[in-house]
């Protein structure tokens, strides 16, 4: 069944969950200075968010997702072996999915290298999982589960049409 999944030679797929960005996570070297930029620069409102995989996380609203500064808590970190071999900017894009499970299992059958074949526990508590670079253009995927009540479309990527 995996060959159900996989994109046809036409390019044609099938219809699947829609995600929307969640954050954009930007590495940087000491957060007071980045932090000033994207609020007090360009305005963006802070939210407070915990620090999480070694890393200290200041969050900001850019419409409908975050901005991320991600500032290593010791070098040995994640954030901070990315600072050391590739300097301060983007780090990973986010996309929230209402199914994470699903989107990791499409990406297993149509041969995407992750680097977490299962979700876990990242900021906030929420289910994450990483699709490898390699599978993606360069760029570290982050993908986690979507939060929304039951019937709540404010997380669409698009406006709903009223009914």
């Amino acid at each position: 069944m995996p060959d159900a999944i996989r994109p046809s030679r036409a390019g044609a797929t099938p219809p699947v969950a829609r995600l929307h960005l969640s954050h954009i996570g930007i590495a940087v070297q000491a957060m007071p200075g980045a932090l000033a930029f994207y609020r007090d620069v360009l305005g963006l409102p802070v939210v407070p968010l915990a620090d999480a995989d070694g890393a200290r996380i200041a969050g900001l609203q850019a419409g409908e997702a975050l901005v991320e500064l991600l500032e290593p808590l010791a070098p040995e970190t994640p954030i901070g072996r990315f600072l050391d071999r590739r300097g301060p900017g983007i780090h990973h894009v986010c996309f929230a999915t209402p199914d994470l499970d699903g989107t990791l299992a499409r990406c297993r059958a149509a041969g995407v290298r992750l680097i977490d074949e299962t979700p876990r526990i990242g900021a906030e508590g929420k289910r994450i999982a990483f699709i490898h670079p390699a599978a993606t253009g360069g760029v570290l995927v982050e993908l986690t589960e979507m939060e929304s009540a039951p019937g709540d479309e404010s997380s669409a990527t698009a406006p709903q049409a009223a009914t």
